[in-house]
Formats: C-alpha cells, structure tokens, sequence
C-alpha cells in the first residue's frame, strides 16, 4: 500500500470513491440512516481537505503544511465552504434541496480534486504530499506535547461537530405554518373598497388565500353581515375551497395561489355595518340566510382561525 501511494494520490482517490457511494446511497434510499453517516464527512472534511491538496500538494516542508494543520485546517474550510454553496444555492434557481445541494458540493470536489492531482504529479515525487497506509502497524507519532494537545482538540470538536450535525438531520423539523387570508378592492388593490351603498345595489371585493400549511388545506370563508348599532348579525354566505400547500419564496416575487371575485347586495340598511369574512380550515355548518344570529356571532368571529371585515354604509 505504500509503494502505491507513493505513485497515486490514495486519499483523493478515496475520497472521489466515497462522494460517489454517497450519490448512489442517495439515489436508492434518499431518506435512509446510510445517507446521514455518509454525509457527514462528505460536508465535514472531504470538500475542505480536497482544496487543501489542490493547494498544497507537497509534504511537510517550506511550501506544505503538516497533517495536523490540515486536518484542522479541512475541517474550518468544509464547513465554509458548504456554507457558501447553501448561500449560492438559495439566490439561484435551483434552490436548497438535497439533490442540488449534493450535486453542486460534487462538483467542487470532482473540480478541485482534478486540479489538485495534476498539481501532485506535477510535483516532484520527493516533495509530494503522500498518506501512507501500513496496517501492519499503526503508530501515531507527535513531534511535541503541543501536536498532541491539538489533535485530541480537534478530534473532540470533529465528534461535538457530527453529533449535533446527525441530531439536526434526525430530528424532525418544523416549519413556520401560515394562511395569508386577504381581501382587495376591485382593482386588486388593497383600497377601493365599497363603502356607501344603496339598498340592493351589487358590489364586489375580491378574496384571496394562499396556503403555507404544509398540507393540503379544506378552506371555508364564511360572510356574515354585522349590526353593532342594533345588534344583529346575518348570514350572507359561504365559499368551499381545497389548496394545496405552495412553497414561498421571499426573494421572488409575490404570486396570488387563488382569488375569487365575491359580488354582494345587501338587504338591510344602516351605517356602519361590518360586512365580516371568516376562514376556517374545515366544513362548516349551513345557515339560514333571515334569522338574526346575535347570540352566537361573537363565538363564531373568535372561533375562526382568521377574521377580515370592511365597514359599509347601506341607505
């Protein structure tokens, strides 16, 4: 083994081996336990080690770099260097997924990793960078208590490093659920809502809902005319929609998933009547349409899991 690391770059070749077992673990068993051991190193170590070959492809001396200083040295580099890709990632189209995110971390070390063997051979054999394998015995040699004092440093922060890496990739997440209810006047603006009515005139607003639930959501809007002067409250009606969850993302621009043009007349007159718009994420009850429900509509109004309303003059 050590004759042929002396003519080949064993450990570059190892890792090349190890991102490609990765790929395939991926491939087969996106979701398995293998994927998250494998992917330790594979975003730990191996992306900043491969730019620490292609820069220093030499051995101890005045232009290379001992192994403890480029064990240390990998593992900084790994991490910034997958915190930049993520970035990268994240304002380009292909987004932060495991699929983009493994192919593009590849990629460097498929790139970095051909550089660095070509600057090896280009080396003088005396001088490479070489990693000897003698299984037959196996020594760790420090040239001082201060090499010995770092590598244990490192090899605790390495472990501290990977338990907390495998609890975040274990642990289930959560993510931020939300409905974002609105209603717009005709224009489809956020104005130009009707305001003074005549007894049975039609009016219109529009309605809009977007789902961030994470699932797939049963929406009931519910409308409900409102007379705090007298105390009373009717029924007016109710709209049924099924959405599915859309992903948002706050650097692209704002998409409505579903609006509907809501045409109304009132039949009662009064000033400032709350003309209210209830969601609820499940079926709800039917209503007559002429009986006063002042006893329960301040339940309904709490109960709802979002409330808008416009207030509206009808003579």
């Amino acid at each position: 083994m050590n004759n042929i690391s002396k003519r080949y770059p064993v450990d570059i070749i190892l890792c090349a081996i190890f991102s490609s077992i990765l790929l395939l673990v991926i491939i087969i068993d996106p979701n398995g336990l293998l994927r998250i051991i494998l992917g330790l190193p594979f975003i730990l170590f191996i992306p900043g080690y491969i730019l620490i070959f292609a820069l220093f492809p030499t051995k101890k001396t005045d232009k290379g770099i001992d192994n403890t200083e480029r064990i240390a040295i990998s593992l900084g580099l790994s991490i910034a260097i997958v915190a930049l890709i993520g970035i990268g990632l994240n304002y380009s189209p292909l987004d932060i997924q495991l699929g983009s995110g493994v192919l593009t971390v590849f990629a460097f070390i498929t790139l970095l990793g051909g550089v660095g063997v070509y600057r090896w051979y280009k080396t003088n054999p005396t001088e490479r960078y070489v990693v000897l394998f003698d299984f037959e015995k196996i020594q760790i040699k420090s040239v001082n208590k201060y090499d010995k004092i770092l590598t244990i440093i490192l090899i605790i922060s390495i472990i501290i490093t990977a338990v907390f890496f495998a609890y975040a990739s274990i642990s289930p997440k959560t993510f931020e659920r939300s409905t974002e209810f609105y209603l717009s006047g005709e224009n489809g603006k956020a104005e130009g809502y009707p305001q003074n009515l005549s007894l049975g005139e039609n009016a219109s607003v529009i309605i809009g809902i977007i789902n961030n639930e994470y699932q797939t959501i049963n929406y009931t809007v519910e409308i409900w005319l409102v007379d705090h002067t007298n105390n009373n409250a009717w029924f007016m009606d109710k709209i049924n929609v099924t959405l599915d969850h859309v992903a948002t993302n706050k650097e692209k621009k704002w998409m409505p998933q579903w609006e509907y043009n809501y045409t109304f007349n009132i039949s009662k007159t009064g000033e400032n009547l709350e003309l209210v718009f209830l969601l609820f994420k499940e079926s709800t009850e039917n209503y007559d349409y002429n009986f006063d429900y002042k006893e329960i509509i301040k339940e309904k109004i709490s109960n709802s899991y979002q409330e808008l309303h416009i207030w509206v003059n009808v003579i």
